[in-house]
């Protein structure tokens, strides 16, 4: 691991004026070092996951005996381009933002974003899945309990009506797992993060009855089940392609997890699951549409006689899946193949790919020519429906 750099905080940005209400359906953050103080049964304090700096000064999270660099390109925010990599840095390095829940909403206000939904970092990873792998079980159970203690009291509880409380679950027993999203439905949680694809985490495959338990507990308590593009660690192009090839085909891994979300029989057994698709956009959309109707109009055997449902896998597609856009200009103007009403923004904040502090300016520029109907659901009404947020009662909403 490389020594310690200097970074860059570039100094606050103007406030943005805003023109719409934006609740970002897909953001991040960092874990802070103080998550689980407080938070695990005593007898695991000796080696719950723990900030520590290595020789070279850089600060990781260690956890069994594994150090993880959680920083990098996960947190450029704040930070000036030339000086992005994937290098990991101290906390002090990063904006406060990415960590800190005050921070946070500070930033929000200055990008004009309403509410946001916060995925994990490398820590838990996207998906949550990181403490299901540890070697202690029940250690790792703690872990995810703790988590979700923490996003509850310190993050999401801390400003309800600005930040949607979204958890983690344990992979390794879905019976344990539909527990835990029952409790944590009462206590207020909204969405779960899900790894898109658990058979390529050597989990059981959708394609079984394994996570009936927790898909009945997502569907009978309305949690959203949500899957963030690389939340299963899979890699479509060759391993020994760029970083770029992979970031470049972001669109492809959410098709491909439609898809196989869609053909695993799991919608027909809860057809009331709702779906929301991170970081991964819209302009596949129609051509996974095309493909599905294609075959279904021309009634083809082999296509018919594997689909399990009375509705038509497009019709399935449409009325479960929930579709995050950040930057589709060539899918917008085919809005009326599919309709706006499953349709969310997501600011991406604090990545590489994230539009803060411009999202206003962003979101305005895509959504030229819309209708003012149109507008409002994408920005702010569909989400505010899937995960059942509060709208603002006053405008604005913002402390500065």
């Amino acid at each position: 691991m490389s020594e310690h750099r200097t970074v860059t905080l570039l100094p606050d940005p103007t406030p943005r004026e805003i023109k719409n209400i934006i609740i970002s359906t897909d953001d991040h953050l960092i874990e802070p070092p103080e998550m689980f103080d407080g938070r695990m049964p005593a007898k695991f304090h000796d080696v719950m996951p723990r900030i520590i700096e290595d020789e070279n000064g850089v600060q990781c999270w260690l956890f069994e005996g594994e150090r993880m660099y959680n920083m990098g390109l996960n947190a450029v925010a704040g930070r000036p381009p030339s000086e992005w990599s994937d290098e990991p840095q101290r906390y002090e390095d990063l904006r406060p933002g990415c960590y800190d829940v005050d921070a946070r909403i500070k930033d929000m206000d200055i990008n004009g974003v309403y509410a946001s939904l916060c995925f994990p970092s490398r820590l838990a990873g996207f998906g949550g899945a990181r403490f299901s792998e540890a070697k202690d079980p029940d250690v790792g159970l703690a872990c995810t309990r703790a988590w979700n203690q923490w996003y509850l009291e310190a993050w999401s509880g801390k400003y309800p009506d600005r930040l949607i409380a979204l958890q983690i679950t344990w992979l390794n027993d879905p019976e344990i797992a539909a527990a835990e999203i029952r409790a944590n439905a009462e206590k207020g949680f909204k969405a779960v993060s899900f790894p898109e694809s658990p058979r390529h985490l050597d989990l059981p495959s959708l394609h079984t009855d394994y996570w009936d338990p927790f898909l009945r507990a997502c569907e009978e308590t309305g949690t959203v089940i949500c899957l963030h593009t690389g939340s299963s660690g899979r890699i479509l192009t060759d391993p020994l392609a760029p970083r770029n090839a992979p970031i470049s085909l972001f669109p492809a891994y959410a098709m491909v997890c439609a898809a196989d979300w869609l053909w695993s029989g799991v919608l027909t057994r809860f057809p009331g699951l709702q779906i929301a698709l991170a970081e991964g956009g819209i302009g596949w959309l129609p051509m996974l549409l095309d493909r599905l109707e294609y075959a279904q109009d021309r009634s083809l055997q082999a296509f018919l006689d594997e689909w399990p449902d009375e509705l038509k896998p497009s019709e399935v597609l449409l009325r479960n899946f929930w579709f995050c856009m950040l930057d589709d200009p060539s899918a917008v103007p085919q809005r009326h193949r599919f309709g706006v009403d499953h349709i969310t923004i997501e600011v991406d904040y604090p990545h590489g790919d994230g539009t803060w502090p411009d999202s206003q300016g962003y979101v305005e520029k895509q959504l030229q020519g819309l209708s003012a109907e149109e507008i409002a659901k994408i920005t702010h009404l569909n989400a505010a429906k899937l995960f059942r947020h509060p709208m603002p009662t006053g405008a604005p909403w913002v402390t500065r």
